[in-house]
């Protein structure tokens, strides 16, 4: 007779595709409904809460031990983020960026230990902001582009187009490193392939927006697609060089907010300078 008592099975969780999936589907009308059709105001507000987290995220990665310095990072970001968003002079940004020396100062000089690290401790406290709050403003500043909102899809089709095509390329053809040291998977062929599917994304996106001719459409699925892959190898060191693999983990399967924008945070200055020196925005 087995005297054994038979286990109940385990229960698996969701599978990192599937988790991917879940937790991004259900944000997707919300997303879609802001840009296009939501107040104005409340694009600006999602823009600025991600803003943020993301200078949150990348404090305690490069600042690990003070907590007030990561939310001295965020505040910044969203500080120099609004300034941009919200003001047309330079009086204005240059008073931002002066509280944003003087509390690099005054943090360097209140919290002196560990001594060595206090050069990196006031690095980021001057570079946060800008990495994150001065890119990632973009992305307020397209919404307002003619037609409402469809600035911002393209820019999302040109960062994330490229990134997707890039990832399936690399995998089918990819033979010859990219940057080895910073990201060993990443291949030249799958650089060359997120390149073009950011054209194409650039060209079928051109059909909806009439400041865009094909001959721009070109330039900037160009000019998009190589600063998201910049962003995305950028991200890859600043990960790399925290020993972390994921910026944090406010979206379950996708990492934090920095992994899912360290792309776009880059392709969106340069979708907003195209459009605003050569469409005339």
């Amino acid at each position: 007779m087995n005297d054994a008592i038979e286990q109940p099975p385990m229960k698996k969780g969701l599978s990192g595709t599937a988790l991917r999936v879940a937790t991004v589907v259900p944000l997707i009308p919300i997303i879609l409904w802001m840009m296009f059709a939501g107040p104005r105001w409340l694009w600006q507000a999602f823009i600025l809460t991600a803003i943020a987290i993301g200078g949150y995220e990348l404090m305690s990665m490069k600042v690990p031990s003070s907590r007030g310095l990561r939310s001295w990072g965020s505040l910044t970001s969203v500080l120099f983020a609004y300034t941009i968003i919200f003001t047309t002079t330079a009086t204005a940004v240059y008073g931002v960026v002066l509280i944003i020396i003087l509390g690099a100062l005054a943090w360097s000089l209140l919290q002196e230990d560990p001594l060595h690290n206090a050069s990196v401790r006031v690095g980021w406290l001057l570079g946060t902001p800008v990495y994150v709050g001065g890119t990632m403003a973009s992305l307020a500043l397209v919404r307002d582009f003619d037609p409402t909102g469809a600035w911002v899809l393209l820019t999302m089709v040109l960062a994330w187009g490229s990134d997707t095509s890039a990832y399936f390329v690399g995998r089918k053809f990819g033979k010859t490193k990219l940057a080895p040291r910073i990201s060993p998977k990443k291949t030249l062929e799958g650089s060359a392939g997120g390149l073009a599917a950011s054209v194409v994304g650039a060209l079928v996106m051109s059909f909806f927006l009439p400041g865009l001719g094909l001959v721009d459409a070109i330039a900037l699925g160009i000019l998009g697609g190589a600063a998201g892959q910049a962003g995305d190898l950028l991200m890859s060191v600043l990960k790399r060089s925290s020993g972390v693999k994921d910026s944090g983990g406010i979206l379950p399967g996708h990492g934090g907010i920095l992994d899912r924008v360290d792309a776009l945070a880059f392709t969106a200055p340069a979708t907003w300078a195209f459009g605003h020196f050569i469409a005339g925005f």
